[in-house]
């Protein structure tokens, strides 16, 4: 019974000892993680086989602090033996997007348990120190992806923060890391950004607050032309980012399954 499974999971979302006091963020960041190494040309990666269990994928440079959303879901495994991994992250991802305010996202099961040797190669996820919508596009159009779906999809950085020991980069999208909106494109659009001068890899701060901060991809939403004009709609309509974000997220985590 899947909605036990959505409940249990549900039950730990909030955690006042957890990174802002929510596990929401960083379970979606193991879903997505997990389905974003699909390719269409060769048909492979994604959440179908849960390969980040073993140390290849998780062991890529993206995946680092995954393990915390892995562990804390292998209790909800125990509970519920006879769910598969991928339909578990997956689920879970599904959760902290509905938990968290944001939109019901249709999920179906079916994902399959695989081996190490279906694991994925290194490389496939965005390198989010790269400054050109270019880099973007090479990325996400082999997920199979569109201009509008790639910008969609970076809404939910809305949710969560940076950790220097994680990612490398540091600090907050937003003012309500553990609330589902809109708010990464209006603080995207709505706030003067500077690069931040510290001694971590390449980020961009808000001039005013200094308390957010913006990854070099996040720049390039607004820079190009045909991701801003995306940015533009959804700073606006947060009602129409969140039926289109739905519809991304359902099709991000059935990547190849």
């Amino acid at each position: 019974d899947y909605q036990k499974v959505y409940n249990a999971i549900a039950a730990i979302i909030e955690d006042e000892n957890y990174d802002d006091g929510s596990y929401g963020p960083v379970f979606l960041r193991l879903a997505w993680h997990a389905s974003g190494t699909y390719d269409i040309n060769s048909k492979d990666g994604g959440s179908n086989y849960a390969t980040m269990r073993y140390k290849p994928e998780a062991g890529h440079g993206a995946n680092a602090g995954l393990g915390i959303a892995r562990e804390r879901l292998n209790r909800v495994k125990d509970q519920f033996p006879e769910i598969s991994y991928g339909d578990l992250w997956t689920l879970a991802g599904v959760a902290a997007i509905q938990e968290l305010g944001g939109p019901t996202v249709n999920w179906r099961p079916g994902r399959i348990d695989g081996e190490e040797n279906h694991s994925p190669p290194d490389g496939r996820l965005p390198d989010a120190g790269r400054a050109d919508g270019q880099h973007s596009r090479d990325v996400f159009y082999k997920m199979g992806f569109n201009d509008q779906e790639i910008v969609a999809l970076l809404g939910a950085h809305a949710l969560g923060r940076c950790h220097r020991d994680r990612s490398g980069f540091d600090g907050p999208w937003t003012a309500s890391p553990t609330v589902f909106t809109n708010a990464f494109y209006t603080e995207l659009l709505g706030r003067k950004w500077v690069e931040r001068k510290w001694s971590g890899p390449k980020q961009f701060e808000d001039k005013e607050s200094k308390s957010l901060m913006m990854l070099p991809a996040d720049m390039a939403m607004a820079k190009d032309k045909e991701f801003r004009k995306w940015v533009e709609v959804y700073a606006k309509d947060e009602k129409k980012f969140f039926e289109d974000f739905a519809k991304v997220a359902q099709k991000l985590f059935e990547l190849g399954v």
